[in-house]
């Protein structure tokens, strides 16, 4: 049976997969063990790719809102459509007239990473949400106060690493996140096996806190509290040591002044974790050989998720165990620029406008997403009127999906690039739905970013484009144009544009490997049969790798591996002073918030969220290999809450939050920690006008609509979706 090569765009490992094929149809996937980074692993989401390539549910062709209902339609009248409504909708209120909302499956395909940065350049709405802001947010904002570029993210060294502190994290069940990195349990288990230590700071009992030689149960939302503790123990024993960055880094004694405060003892109560085992933690981390601290959602979906990541990095710095084999390190994409030389850079900035009804800080270009609903509500001059949507469901994936569920009922129009017709896309006037996996080129452009190991891995469509279908690319390309007045226009016309207008740029760059040479020159050398091939090899050229090309790569099937990471943090600093800037004003003046929090707290029960092996968010539910067996929309209480509350196993409870209530049913577990309570999110497949048969028979409950949105991280802007209170009550 005929095989074809494709990499897994179902979560952050990027896994290599070898498809069988039966025609033009995906019969099943298996891992590629010739893969250079994966080397044959594969999870459930991977081997179910056939199932999600052939979901029947997935719209096959545009969608055209006619009398206030949906039909469907040719992809020219979708098109004309966009454009003979939305230029003139922006051209008569403005520019912030138009939202735009990204989803994080962008993040997972070529089109998702090429082409909304060229719709939000042209269109200049500073409406932009994304769902970094119920997510990551607070990472990029800490790397770009601390480093001066919001995506200078290290990465643990996990091949190398003597010592792993992992908090609010669960890669086991995540396969990672922020830390691209195939078969995560595999490489926890080596670390163990080669004599390393393994630490889980979690509230729950997740399968990777069962692999670790000590899991400290700590209470939800006070992982700041505990890392600062942490760096306060460095600091007082006499423990830390910068090794060879100390001459790249300022503000240490700032820093140690700042955190004097955060003892174990005055900790303990709110983190409800001992101050011996507060010392313990920080004496181990300082001691080992090698060792790097980890953090991801649980950490930045809280009320101090800036600080929390913040923190990671700082105690990675005053252990000397940033950019250094084992700790961690900035990885070096193959499609990154050239790195220019060393010396100060731009730095990074918060707060360079805010959105106009709560007057929440932008970061990163971005307002949060939690603020959408009352930018579509509220009258007045830039008041959202119209949107695009492309591979979101923030009806599910933000507070308070009531809310906003109203608001896009009222937008003057909305188009939404989906596969779906989900929880939000059904409120659109045009769904321009991209084809399945199987039938896309593959290439890693962000996680590449952050990975544990530079390589890198180009897979072309596997099957043909089925007829009636539109190249995701093409279907981006096309959007641009008719939102920019090149309506008709053939799609290569825009990447093109970008190819020219890189050049133009890149020529005139003394690093550039490009410099001093003749732009349309250089531009008739490229390979490609479409134009995003032609943007992949201009940017594998013009990227810090000689030789590398998009030919170079098709030789290479399997991948070519470009080694380990390696320290490069004077390449990495763009900081107006060019150096680490340990205590930026914003962390400073944020602080006093942390130390407010030392005061006890009430006793309330608080509610966390879970993730599954088998889900990524709302996206898989309707795949019925991947919405079964423990993957489940259950509230877990333990034992001890149960019998206080009255709860049983299996009956449903009600769940109040300052949003709204939810009816859940229970499932008792000591897999929580007393006080806790866990539901996952993602779910709540239940609104009409949706056509996702699997997802709606299996409903579930929407855990955020427990929220009402009005609680941010105030530097990120991140909603606070762990770690807030709730009331749990059996239902009568």
């Amino acid at each position: 049976m005929p095989t074809a090569l494709r990499i897994c765009p179902l979560c952050e490992a990027t896994c290599g997969l070898t498809l069988t094929l039966d025609g033009p149809r995906v019969t099943g996937a298996r891992g590629d063990r010739d893969d250079v980074f994966s080397q044959g692993f594969i999870c459930p989401k991977g081997a179910s790719f056939a199932e999600i390539d052939a979901d029947p549910d997935r719209l096959r062709t545009p969608l055209l809102r006619e009398g206030g209902a949906l039909r469907e339609a040719t992809w020219e009248e979708a098109f004309d459509a966009i454009a003979r409504r939305l230029p003139p909708l922006v051209e008569r209120y403005g520019a912030d007239a138009l939202g735009v909302v990204l989803g994080n499956p962008n993040v997972h395909t070529m089109a998702g990473a090429l082409y909304p940065p060229v719709l939000l350049g042209a269109m200049r709405t500073r409406n932009v949400f994304t769902a970094s802001t119920v997510d990551q947010m607070p990472k990029h904002v800490s790397s770009g106060l601390l480093f001066g570029d919001a995506f200078a993210i290290p990465v643990p060294d996990l091949d190398r690493t003597a010592h792993l502190l992992v908090i609010g994290a669960n890669p086991v069940e995540s396969n990672g996140s922020l830390c691209t990195a195939p078969d995560f349990p595999g490489r926890l288990k080596a670390l163990r096996k080669r004599g390393g230590t393994l630490t889980v700071v979690d509230p729950r009992r997740t399968r990777t806190a069962r692999l670790a030689d000590r899991h400290v149960a700590i209470r939800p939302g006070t992982d700041a509290l505990l890392l600062a503790a942490l760096a306060q123990v460095l600091f007082a024993e006499g423990l830390t040591d910068l090794g060879g960055l100390a001459d790249h880094v300022q503000g240490v004694a700032e820093v140690e002044a700042a955190l004097r405060d955060f003892t174990p003892e005055a900790v303990a109560g709110a983190c409800d974790v001992d101050a011996a085992t507060i010392r313990a933690l920080a004496r181990e981390l300082a001691t080992a050989p090698s060792a790097a601290v980890y953090g991801r959602v649980g950490g930045s979906t809280v009320a101090y998720g800036t600080l929390t990541n913040w923190l990671v990095d700082v105690l990675n710095i005053l252990t000397g165990n940033l950019d250094r084999p084992g700790g961690a390190l900035f990885p070096l994409s193959a499609t990154a620029p050239a790195p220019r030389p060393a010396g100060p850079g731009r730095g990074f900035a918060l707060g360079r406008w805010k959105s106009r009804v709560s007057g929440h800080p932008e970061a990163k270009g971005e307002l949060p997403l939690a603020a959408l609903a009352e930018e579509i509500e509220t009258p007045g001059d830039g008041r959202v009127r119209a949107l695009i949507s492309i591979a979101a469901n923030p009806v599910l994936s933000a507070p308070d999906g009531d809310r906003l569920d109203r608001a896009l009922a009222g937008l003057d129009f909305m188009v939404s690039v989906d596969p779906y017709l989900n929880e939000t896309s059904r409120h659109a006037d045009v769904v321009l739905p991209p084809p399945p996996p199987s039938q896309s080129a593959h290439f890693d452009f962000a996680f590449n970013a952050f990975a544990v190991r530079d390589q890198v891995r180009y897979t072309p469509a596997a099957v043909p484009l089925e007829p009636g279908r539109m190249d995701e690319c093409e279907i981006h390309a096309r959007l641009i144009l008719a939102m920019t007045g090149g309506h008709g226009a053939e799609p290569d016309t825009v990447d093109a544009l970008v190819v020219e207008r890189t050049l133009a740029k890149a020529v005139t760059e003394p690093h550039s490997p490009a410099y001093g040479r003749d732009p349309k020159e250089y531009a008739a050398g490229l390979v490609g049969r479409t134009g995003p091939e032609r943007r992949l090899d201009l940017m594998l050229r013009l990227g810090p790798y000689d030789g590398l090309t998009l030919d170079r790569l098709r030789e290479h099937p399997h991948g070519i591996d470009l080694g380990a990471l390696k320290p490069r943090l004077a390449q990495v600093l763009k900081t107006r002073s060019g150096r680490v800037e340990l205590l930026p004003e914003p962390i400073a003046a944020d602080l006093p918030r942390l130390r407010a929090a030392l005061e006890p707290r009430g006793d309330s029960l608080v509610l966390v969220g879970r993730r599954h092996l088998r889900s990524n968010n709302s996206w898989l539910h309707n795949i019925p290999a991947l919405n079964s067996g423990t993957n489940t929309c259950t509230l877990q209480v333990h034992p001890d809450d149960a019998a206080r509350l009255g709860l049983t196993d299996g009956a449903p409870a009600r769940i109040k939050g300052d949003g709204g209530e939810l009816e859940a049913p229970v499932e008792v577990t000591d897999v929580v920690r007393r006080g806790v309570v866990s539901l996952p999110h993602g779910w709540g497949h239940d609104r009409p006008g949706t056509r996702m048969a699997v997802a709606g028979a299996r409903p579930g409950v929407n855990v955020n609509q427990l929220l009402d949105g009005s609680l941010l991280d105030p530097l990120s802007g991140t909603a606070v979706l762990n770690g807030f209170p709730v009331e749990v009550t059996p239902t009568r």
